[in-house]
């Protein structure tokens, strides 16, 4: 009887070992886990990722493509603009972009292939990419990121818009540098419009002139992180430099300044143009704040303002306060 208790005992203590040794493997597979989460996890401030290369793939197009880090891969996706599709695998898309340009859906894509091969030109030597490691989701098995992408000719997202080869559209942060994304909005709008003005790109398609770039290819934002960088570990094979872009401070509602910053009273009726005004001038129209005004701008191109009933959050009641505004 004893020895068949002292069995019992002996095969209970190893037992119990078992069960710290798996006990503690799992919690080393738990804890690896968060830490590769915690690794690929949305950075607060700008990862500034130098000598990047462009990777050929078939998937690349004119504002998403694969890039080289050292040893690393990743899928970046430009912020605030939108290139059209090389395909016609996405076909809700590829009517909204034909709509914003004025252009058929073939004309779209034929835009878009363009685009992809101006992408592919302008990436042929190193860049360099700020990111947040924003997911841009895609359906690849790498991720996507969303970034801000510099040339040796400058910011490619304004390069693109610029030869009228993207349309002002999608995710947006305020660029390293500035204060807000409004200034790179407008940045945005100006050269969109010279661009419109000059028929070239997507603008002048129907004229034969998708080719043909911008007489005035700059100035372009050269982005860059506006404090002293400082080293951390990234994602990347070797430590890249990070440094905070500032918040950009808004007054709060019925402060001197916030009044002197919408002097929404004084706005004359029926001067505005649906299609051309900034974000500025159709935040000055009662009713419409910065949210509306991107989805008026993304919405474009306009027939009329009497569209703007198509607008999401634009109801009757809203509609009916600032028609008298446009023209």
């Amino acid at each position: 009887m004893w020895r068949k208790l002292s069995t019992f005992k002996i095969w209970t203590v190893k037992l119990s070992h078992v069960r710290n040794k798996i006990a503690v493997f799992a919690i080393a597979i738990l804890w690896a886990a968060v830490v590769d989460v915690g690794a690929r996890g949305e950075s607060k401030d700008w990862i500034v990722l130098e000598n990047c290369r462009l990777i050929p793939n078939p998937a690349n197009d004119g504002d998403s493509f694969h890039v080289s880090v050292g040893e690393k891969e990743y899928i970046f996706r430009l912020y605030v603009v939108d290139a059209p599709e090389t395909d016609e695998m996405v076909p809700r898309r590829l009517v909204d972009q034909a709509k914003y340009f004025g252009i058929t859906v073939p004309q779209a894509i034929e835009v878009g292939r363009a685009a992809k091969e101006f992408t592919r030109e302008r990436l042929s030597e190193p860049f360099t990419v700020f990111t947040h490691m924003s997911d841009a989701m895609g359906q690849s098995r790498i991720e996507r990121f969303y970034a801000y992408v510099q040339t040796t000719e400058g910011d490619l997202g304004e390069q693109l818009v610029r030869n009228g080869l993207a349309r002002i559209y999608g995710f947006k942060a305020t660029p390293p540098g500035l204060t807000s994304s409004r200034m790179e909005l407008i940045k945005l709008h100006q050269v969109e419009n010279e661009a419109r003005q000059q028929k070239i790109g997507a603008w002048g398609v129907n004229i034969g002139r998708l080719n043909v770039r911008a007489a005035n290819p700059g100035p372009f934002s050269r982005f860059a992180p506006n404090q002293n960088p400082r080293a951390i570990g990234t994602p990347v094979a070797s430590p890249s430099p990070l440094s905070t872009s500032p918040r950009p401070t808004i007054a709060p509602p019925g402060t001197p300044d916030a009044k002197r910053s919408h002097a929404k009273e004084k706005t004359p009726l029926g001067k505005i143009d649906i299609n051309t005004a900034t974000e500025k001038e159709l935040t000055t129209v009662p009713g419409i704040g910065h949210v509306i005004a991107a989805r008026i701008i993304a919405a474009r191109p306009f027939r009329s303002a009497d569209d703007l009933k198509r607008v999401s959050g634009i109801g009757d009641k809203k509609y009916e306060q600032i028609r008298p505004y446009f023209q």
